[in-house]
């Protein structure tokens, strides 16, 4: 039996920022052309709802390219249609090309929503499944709002969505409709037809395949996993076929297995690596000096139980924890300095202000001139990304 290749921290870590696309120069101009290649090295970029400075997909790129505007992308999702939205292990952007291997997840997605959602009693939402389906593909570009029936309402959120609501997010799910845009936040569903393009549409590969590159282009992107984490990554196939494809990987000496040191003091870890990461680990840039302030979706920080192995860094966001019991804040960001996360902050922006509300840095970390100054250049950045005239600390803002 060979010996498993030990990995010290520091070189999982730097595989890892590598990996994630957070070791380059963060300063050269990113074209339309670069930003779809940053995106598919990433493999998608997730999307979510809340904006206190700006929304999580434009930091995740942000943090890696200082030229980049939203605009880019928006192009790219709605007129060159090189991008589509759908789901990972939750809303996401991802590169058109990947679409052929969304359509194994609309197969099985079809029987798991239609019993998860008749379990949780989403009255009328069977019944609608026709009409949604013809009123959308009949007039195209459809809002929840176009087609919502007024009702009383009940509740917040997605368990108290109308039935025309479901429909809409079930063929969304199913393939049957694609995004097309957004209107503000709100997605505008419209038929897959009229959406993804015809190569990509009409092209189709076996499951095994498909089982293959969500195993491999996973692993690609996390650098060394176990195959509990390689099946996460894309939410796309089950742990036991990514056992069963590592094992086989293994077998056939494409995969060895390493034993990777963590950084917050628990027992080093097995996993898998490709069979050349032995070469690989003398390539790897170093990682870039600057200090960046992170989305809390950042693929880096995405995994928080891998974020903590990795990086000794316990973060979780604490929106939904009531306010008297948050240890920090409502929606806080990770700073990340070179190949170390060494703290949050809080601040909210808007057209007028950037509010800088307080900063947490981890144990052994002082906010020293230099580093004070790599933060205020970071605050800088941010300030004309999101176009704010000023940068305002708060009152009772402290370190």
């Amino acid at each position: 039996m060979n010996t498993p290749l030990k990995l010290t921290n520091a070189q999982a870590r730097l595989l890892f920022l590598n990996r994630q696309e957070l070791c380059r120069p963060p300063t050269p101009k990113l074209t339309h052309d670069d930003l779809l290649e940053l995106i598919r090295a990433l493999g998608f970029v997730q999307v979510d709802s809340i904006n206190t400075v700006a929304r999580a997909h434009h930091m995740i790129l942000f943090a890696r390219n200082q030229t980049y505007q939203p605009q880019q992308l928006k192009r790219l999702l709605e007129t060159e249609r090189s991008l589509f939205e759908h789901w990972t292990h939750d809303a996401a952007i991802i590169p058109t090309d990947f679409y052929v291997y969304w359509k194994h997840r609309f197969v099985r997605e079809e029987e798991s929503l239609l019993n998860r959602w008749r379990t949780w009693r989403r009255e009328g939402f069977e019944d609608a499944l026709a009409t949604v389906f013809e009123k959308v593909k009949r007039d195209g570009p459809t809002r929840t709002r176009d087609i919502q029936t007024k009702r009383e309402k009940k509740g917040d959120g997605w368990w108290d969505w109308k039935p025309e609501k479901t429909a809409l997010e079930y063929h969304w799910r199913t393939g049957n409709f694609a995004i097309s845009g957004r209107d503000g936040f709100q997605k505008i569903y419209d038929h897959t037809e009229n959406v993804i393009p015809a190569i990509h549409r009409d092209a189709n590969v076996q499951v095994k395949t498909f089982v293959d590159w969500a195993c491999q282009s996973a692993l690609a992107r996390l650098g060394v996993a176990t195959s509990g984490e390689i099946a996460a990554f894309w939410a796309l196939v089950t742990p036991k076929e990514s056992a069963q494809w590592v094992r086989e990987q293994i077998a056939e000496k494409k995969l060895i297995e390493v034993v990777v040191e963590s950084a917050d003091g628990t027992p080093a870890r097995k996993a898998v690596a490709t069979s050349s990461l032995a070469e690989e680990l003398g390539a790897l840039a170093p990682p870039q000096k600057r200090l960046r302030v992170l989305s809390p979706f950042d693929p880096l920080i995405r995994d928080r139980k891998r974020c903590l192995r990795l990086f000794g860094f316990d973060y979780r966001i604490e929106v939904f924890v009531p306010e008297a019991k948050r240890q920090y804040g409502y929606y806080v960001f990770p700073l990340l300095e070179a190949a170390n996360l060494i703290g949050r902050i809080d601040m909210k922006g808007n057209k007028d202000t950037l509010e800088v509300k307080k900063i947490w840095l981890e144990p052994g970390v002082k906010l020293g001139l230099n580093r004070e100054r790599a933060l205020n250049a970071e605050l800088e950045r941010y300030r004309r990304f999101i176009g704010a005239k000023s940068i305002v600390y708060a009152p009772d803002f402290t370190v």
